[in-house]
């Protein structure tokens, strides 16, 4: 990457993380969930459309498997074993989804459950945190590739 795309990224990065925190702060959201949501979209190896949709699909999945890890390890709360035996399933489950596009970004997915069991399974405020988080993320760097592009077509039409 080149130094040019690099100050892009990191100003549209700035300006729009100081907004993401006043928006999240004015509407009680989850500053620390919304960033994992635009650091799902950043790590994702596809970009654009698809990208955006590959990070929202993983991440509305792993808050789905965190919810099926938490409710199953309640019918059994006593019996360790079982709770373990539930994760390493829905853990395996995770990585396995990834043979379909949308569910192909297995961090996506780990980082929307982790989001959940870090919110203590309160996975409504989750979700209204990380989605538009994962916009902000996809503004972020489709901005700061868009303001490089244009320092690259006004220095080619000089």
């Amino acid at each position: 990457m080149n130094m040019k795309t690099l100050l892009s990224l990191a100003l549209t990065t700035g300006i729009l993380s100081g907004l993401w925190g006043w928006a999240a702060d004015c509407f009680g959201l989850l500053n620390w969930a919304g960033f994992l949501g635009c650091t799902a979209y950043f790590a994702c190896p596809q970009d654009r459309f698809k990208g955006l949709f590959i990070s929202l699909f993983t991440l509305c999945s792993g808050v789905l498997w965190a919810l099926i890890i938490i409710h199953g390890s309640s019918l059994v709360p006593h019996l360790d074993v079982v709770n373990y035996i539930l994760t390493a399933v829905v853990a395996f489950l995770m990585c396995i989804q990834a043979r379909h596009t949308l569910l192909s970004f297995v961090p996506g997915t780990f980082i929307g459950a982790c989001a959940v069991f870090a919110n203590q399974g309160q996975w409504q405020l989750v979700l209204a945190s990380l989605l538009p988080g994962l916009l902000f993320g996809f503004a972020m760097k489709n901005g700061g590739l868009w303001l490089a592009a244009q320092g690259v077509k006004h220095k080619n039409s000089q």
